[in-house]
């Protein structure tokens, strides 16, 4: 079983049951779900998440949640702008400079974009904590996304900046049915007909769903760049980030 056939069985398990929330389909996106509020309170009970005072944060909906109490508890927060479309490529939203009853406007997918400060990389302060968006995800760490690979470039671009290293928490949060290999996982088969991950994915180190948080005590290594060889020319120059920093080609 390849990555695709894993989202696509992820994703029909949401069409076919009740578990899936605005917006629909759940296809070709990170699958917004039943009990999203409770899975980021839980992670707020994390120790990663108390001690972190910068997140970087997907714009997805199942993460609102994530993003609303992240700032309603003092924390700024960072989220990417789509594929990573601006050489300022991410928003800057400071609890600081948003009024309190604003917050539930400024997490939103537009409301990022108004309220959001555009931030060039080297601008981006360590941070305490990623929160990821997830398809599907295991409980020793691996992660798959929705497959377009911008969640592991980002990563790579503050990896080489400093902001991000092998002791940052990465965390996600999903419904039961994105843990692949738990009890309620819509991929039928055994552990071992599940994907192994690439050399540039990120690997997880806290899985929340609304009723429990997984340590994955994960052994992965991480990223700690960009992998150049792996981008063509026509990906470089649709993202300025990159063709910004990109190696000479012969």
């Amino acid at each position: 079983m390849d990555k695709q056939a894993v989202r696509e069985a992820v994703w029909d398990a949401f069409d076919a049951g009740d578990q899936a929330r605005f917006p629909f389909p759940p296809h070709g996106r990170i699958p917004n779900f039943a009990g999203a509020d409770a899975a980021a309170e839980r992670l707020a009970d994390a120790p990663e998440w108390r001690d972190a005072a910068t997140l970087k944060c997907n714009p997805d909906a199942p993460q609102l949640p994530v993003r609303r109490a992240a700032l309603r508890a003092g924390k700024t927060v960072f989220v990417a702008q789509p594929r990573l479309r601006d050489p300022d490529p991410f928003l800057r939203l400071d609890p600081a400079e948003i009024p309190p009853e604003e917050i539930d406007d400024a997490t939103t997918v537009s409301g990022i974009d108004e309220y959001g400060v555009p931030t060039a990389p080297e601008d981006v302060p360590r941070v305490g904590l990623i929160v990821a968006g997830s398809v599907g995800v295991t409980s020793d760490g691996a992660r798959i996304g929705k497959g377009e690979g911008y969640s592991d470039l980002e990563w790579g671009v503050l990896s080489e900046l400093g902001a991000v290293d092998a002791d940052t928490a990465v965390a996600t949060t999903v419904h039961e049915l994105s843990v692949l290999d738990g009890p309620e996982s819509a991929v039928e088969g055994s552990e071992s007909d599940l994907p192994a991950p690439d050399a540039h994915d990120v690997p997880l180190d806290l899985v929340v769903t609304p009723e429990r948080t997984v340590r994955t005590e994960t052994t992965d290594a991480r990223p700690d760049g960009i992998d150049w060889n792996a981008l063509d020319d026509e990906r470089l120059d649709a993202i300025p980030v990159l063709a910004e920093r990109a190696p000479e080609r012969e």
